[in-house]
């Protein structure tokens, strides 16, 4: 884990996107991107629950997470999948050890170049709405303080998306949640767009619009709709 200064920046900075009509798909992004940094973990996945409580697949760090992350939904197994059943973390699972539990996904993993995943749900006072997955090159174990603090950000983020709703009201959090992952498709779409008319990778197109986002006071959700709409000048965001 990172020093006790940088902790407290990140959950900061987790807790600024706690005001009015934030920007979720930003808020899950900085989560996997500051999981993967406090943790020493290496890649990172996160998944949201639909309408119909399936989990679909929210924010990655990198591409071979995103893939194998994929795999796991298709396939129906793996610790994201337990983890949002169960609602408890599974951490510390080398995956050396872990055919005999998750006979399809472990050689997938494996094959993805890790070494260890844990999963830790994202839930409050018993709803579970998610799961933050993450993965190591390496088998070394997680210590108790860097579950604990993992815990606590995928809470914060939790609560962020629950913010004044009311957990009994199902379809308006359900609503929400829909919302979400709307607007991560969304993002996707624009990301092609950009990287298509700018000739940039769709990993860069999606830094320089979270850039202009940030830079202009908008959500990351409006600057993708203003690509796929055109309504957006690509030497704009260009010089984000």
């Amino acid at each position: 884990m990172d020093s006790p200064r940088r902790l407290a920046q990140v959950f900061v900075e987790l807790a600024d996107t706690l005001v009015e009509e934030f920007d979720v798909v930003d808020l899950l992004q900085v989560l996997t991107e500051r999981s993967v940094e406090l943790l020493g973990a290496d890649a990172s996945g996160l998944m949201l629950a639909d309408q119909r409580g399936q989990l679909q697949l929210m924010a990655w760090t990198v591409e071979r997470a995103r893939l194998l992350e994929l795999f796991e939904l298709q396939v129906e197994e793996g610790p994201c999948r337990d983890c949002y059943v169960t609602g408890q973390a599974i951490t510390n699972v080398a995956l050396a050890e872990a055919a005999e539990r998750w006979p399809v996904f472990t050689p997938a993993a494996t094959r993805a170049g890790f070494g260890a995943t844990h999963a830790l749900p994202m839930r409050l006072r018993g709803k579970v709405i998610g799961v933050l997955n993450l993965f190591a090159n390496n088998a070394a174990p997680l210590s108790d303080d860097d579950i604990a603090v993992g815990q606590a950000m995928a809470d914060v983020a939790t609560i962020g998306l629950l913010q004044e709703r009311t957990l009994h009201e199902q379809t308006i959090v359900s609503e929400q949640l829909q919302s979400a992952l709307q607007s991560r498709i969304l993002v996707e779409q624009a990301k092609g767009v950009l990287a298509a008319r700018a000739d940039i990778s769709v990993n860069d197109a999606f830094t320089r619009m979270r850039t202009h986002a940030r830079n202009n006071g908008l959500t990351l959700t409006a600057v993708a709709s203003a690509v796929v709409d055109g309504l957006i000048d690509v030497k704009v965001l260009m010089d984000a």
